[in-house]
């Protein structure tokens, strides 16, 4: 599958570091998180095999946010990168990372 970012998540991927995600670019864990989704992204022939993987917790996001999905970048934190799934190539388009799900009050 193809994979895009814009902007800020696209230097962030490319560099490593980024002003609005800071808190990601500081954590390794977080990072690598983001990078292995990306490469499974790409490896995968459908979203079906991104479902298949358990531990990136896929779902297809309501209200809101409908027509975006998510997945978690780690299992010990609530991080999910929101990305958008265009037509029937499968094209990922990644938009945010946010920590607010799952009820995380700060």
């Amino acid at each position: 599958m193809k994979v895009e970012a814009e902007g800020d998540l696209k230097e962030l991927i490319e560099t490593d570091t980024n002003r609005r995600y800071r808190d990601v670019a500081r954590n390794r864990e977080l990072l690598d998180g983001l990078k292995r989704a990306i490469e499974l992204f790409a490896s995968a022939d459908d979203i079906n095999a991104i479902k298949a993987i358990s531990f990136l917790h896929y779902e297809k996001l309501k209200y809101e946010l409908s027509g975006l999905s998510s997945v978690r970048l780690s299992n010990r934190y609530v991080h999910r990168l929101i990305f958008e799934e265009k037509d029937d190539l499968i094209t990922l388009k990644l938009i945010e990372i946010d920590d607010t799900h799952y009820g995380n009050k700060k």
